[in-house]
Formats: C-alpha cells, sequence, structure tokens
C-alpha cells in the first residue's frame, strides 16, 4: 500500500496557486466544482476543463471533494429522487473523465462549523477553534433557536450569556460570519433567518430517519458507483455530534459500522478524518482501520486538541489528541490493504503562520501550514516504513 498526498485547492478563485501546492510535494489535488448549484449535474466539458488546468500543473486530480448531497434528498423531499438523478450522471461524467474517487457528506444545513477562524497559539501561530460556549451563546442568543433552550443545562446556558453579554457589535458579526460564512465551498448565501427556516425544515426528522435517507441514498448511487468504479467516501460529521438539534449520524464507531454494513459494496466507503473522529474521546480510530481498512478510500490527516465541554482547536499535526502517527502506522500495517494500492492522503486544515498570516486564505487552508502538515506527514511515512525494514 503507497500513500499519494494530495492538497486540496478551492479552484481559480483560490488565492493558492497550482504551481505552490505543487512546489510544496503535493503530486494530486483534491478539488469540485463549487461554482455549480448543489444539485446540478457536474458538465463534461466544465470537468474536463478543471482536470486540463491541473495536468497542466503537473499534477492529477485525485479526489473530488466533493460533490454535495442536496437538502431535498438529506430530507427525502421535494425534487430528492431528479437529485438522486443527477448525482449518478455526476458520477458517469467524472468516471469519463478518469476520476474515480468522491468524498461527500450528509450533514444537514451546515458543513463543518467553527466559531473562531483566527485562535492565536502560543507560538504566535492561527488555528482554526470551536468553543462550545460561544457556540450555544450564538444558538441562545443570535440566532434564537426555538427549543434551544431546552438542550442545555442551567449552568450552561448562564456561561453562554455571561459570554454573550460581553461581545460588541463587531464581535457578534465575526461570529456569526464564521459559522455560517465562514466554511470554504459551503452554501453561499446564507443569513440567520434562512439557517432558522432550514432548521425548521428538519423538525419532524430524528437520527434514525435520517439514517434510513442516507442508506436510501446509497443505495441508488452505489450501483452507478460500481458500473463506472468511482469509490464513493463519506466524511464524518465535524464536530461528530449533533448542533442546532440537527441528527447528525457519521461520527462514531458505531455509525461507520451501520453504514458500510447497509450496503456492503467496497464502493461504499469513508474518509478516515482522524480529527473529526477525535473529537470524541471514545472513538477508536485503531479499530475502525483494523475493520475497514479496505472501504477507507481517502485519508485526512489533521489532529485536534480536546478541551473541556467539547471544545477543541486544531493542533499540530504530531501533536493533540488525534494520534496520527499510530493511526498511519495501523494503515501501513493492514494486510486487507493491496501492497499496489495506493490511498489519496492531505494534511487538513494547516496553521496560519510566517507569511501566511497577512495573506487571505480559506480558513484552514494556508499554504506554509499545510506545507508543514505535508512535510510531517511524509516524514512520519518514512519513519514507520523504516522499521518495518529493521
Amino acid at each position: 500500500m503507497k500513500f499519494e498526498y494530495t492538497m486540496r485547492w478551492y479552484g481559480p478563485k483560490d488565492d493558492i496557486s497550482l504551481s505552490e501546492i505543487k512546489q510544496c510535494g503535493a503530486t494530486g489535488i483534491v478539488t469540485a466544482l463549487h461554482d455549480i448549484p448543489y444539485g446540478e449535474v457536474w458538465p463534461v466539458k466544465e470537468i474536463r476543463k478543471r482536470k486540463k488546468m491541473i495536468e497542466k500543473a503537473g499534477m492529477r486530480w485525485s479526489v473530488v471533494e466533493s460533490v454535495p448531497v442536496h437538502e431535498d434528498i438529506k430530507k427525502k423531499s421535494g425534487n430528492y429522487l431528479e437529485y438522486i438523478e443527477n448525482y449518478k450522471q455526476t458520477l458517469r461524467n467524472l468516471s469519463e473523465c478518469d476520476i474515480y474517487t468522491v468524498c461527500y457528506n450528509f450533514m444537514p444545513v451546515l458543513d463543518w462549523i467553527r466559531t473562531d477562524l483566527n485562535y492565536r497559539l502560543d507560538n504566535g501561530t492561527y488555528a482554526l477553534r470551536f468553543d462550545a460556549t460561544q457556540f450555544i451563546a450564538f444558538d441562545l442568543f443570535i440566532l434564537e433557536r426555538d427549543g434551544a433552550t431546552e438542550q442545555y443545562s442551567k449552568d450552561t446556558i448562564a456561561k453562554a450569556e455571561a459570554y454573550y453579554k460581553l461581545l460588541s457589535k463587531k464581535q457578534i458579526k465575526e461570529l456569526i460570519s464564521n459559522i455560517i460564512e465562514g466554511i470554504p465551498g459551503g452554501k453561499s448565501g446564507l443569513t440567520l433567518e434562512r439557517v432558522r427556516e432550514i432548521i425548521e425544515e428538519y423538525k419532524e426528522y430524528d437520527h434514525e430517519k435520517i439514517h434510513e435517507h442516507l442508506q436510501f441514498f446509497l443505495e441508488q448511487v452505489i450501483p452507478v458507483a460500481e458500473d463506472v468504479g468511482v469509490l464513493m467516501c463519506i466524511h464524518p460529521d465535524d464536530p461528530p455530534y449533533s448542533v442546532f438539534g440537527l441528527p447528525r449520524i457519521v461520527g462514531t464507531n458505531a455509525d461507520i459500522d451501520r453504514l458500510l454494513n447497509a450496503v456492503p459494496s467496497k464502493y461504499n466507503g469513508i474518509t478516515l478524518c482522524t480529527g473529526s473522529y477525535a473529537v470524541r474521546p471514545e472513538n477508536d480510530l485503531i479499530e475502525i482501520v483494523s475493520k475497514h481498512a479496505e472501504r477507507i478510500h481517502f485519508l485526512h490527516f489533521r489532529s485536534i486538541q480536546r478541551e473541556p465541554d467539547q471544545s477543541f482547536y486544531e493542533a499540530n499535526h504530531l501533536k493533540g489528541d488525534s494520534n496520527i502517527v499510530s493511526v498511519m502506522n495501523a494503515v501501513i500495517n493492514s494486510d486487507k490493504l493491496h501492497p499496489d494500492l495506493h490511498i489519496p492522503v492531505r494534511p487538513d486544515h494547516g496553521h496560519k503562520m510566517l507569511y501566511d498570516i497577512p495573506m487571505h486564505h480559506y480558513p484552514g487552508y494556508s499554504l506554509i501550514g499545510r506545507l508543514q502538515g505535508l512535510s510531517e506527514l511524509k516524514g512520519m511515512e518514512q519513519g514507520l516504513r523504516y522499521n518495518l525494514k529493521t
């Protein structure tokens, strides 16, 4: 088994160029056609146009991250059958262009959530952070979600209210932006009112119902993926627990077992994001590799530092609570993986440091911070493989 080192690129609008990514040592690119509205078919012409850009820079389009799943599919309502057919056609079109790995997620309403996109660390670098108190303050006193007070303890509410009362108008605006506007490649144009509306649309959906809808989606899509050779790999929820009272269903070892057993095809796989799963201390990442190595089609190596009350921040790749060394070692030593298999890997959520600090980058996707992460991963792999020989 070999690793293919990749970096995420947000297309021509990304302030980081393909040339700069190549200089970092990546050979593959992870990207998507973010300008195409959710639910629409990705045309072959547009896929080839993007692929040509990447190949001209001397790399290959290794992974699509992601082909978004429309909210109607998650709710199994509205035009969900049409959107599923469009999804199938996009998979066919990607295969026609020789692109065979698709990362996606099934998170309702919002993608990954952070409350602070510039959390200053002791060494002067900046990380992404999820602060539970800040998030609860947003939920209760800014979003003012119906029923929110019933989901938190009195002490938690009091702490969030005390924090909220100290915020200036500028800080409130920044918190709103961080949570609903700060996610790269996510839904554009969301407002507080629209977030409230979408959350209300999920009011009658529990975890079991969303599980059923994900299984239905996979039962429709995976046969097409098998037919055209596209590996589907679901990204875990981030954070890996429910937010805004919404049912998030891909966050634990048990969730993975259920997902993979529901549709037992190698084309129904996972993206093993060490950062997302490690937020929950009860998750056993080594067990995931041991049980499901052949269904891991994409690796996000990222480390997080857990804090009390479900808060966390992005740590350096070689520090924190994700235990990346052990996870990589388990993948390298797995007897379920063919020696000629190439698994795409990318460093995830680098810190802002040095010349990155004054630059405008998508949150978590600075250049030098990810260069550091990529270098650490490569060095880690060499050390682990050397130990196998001695």
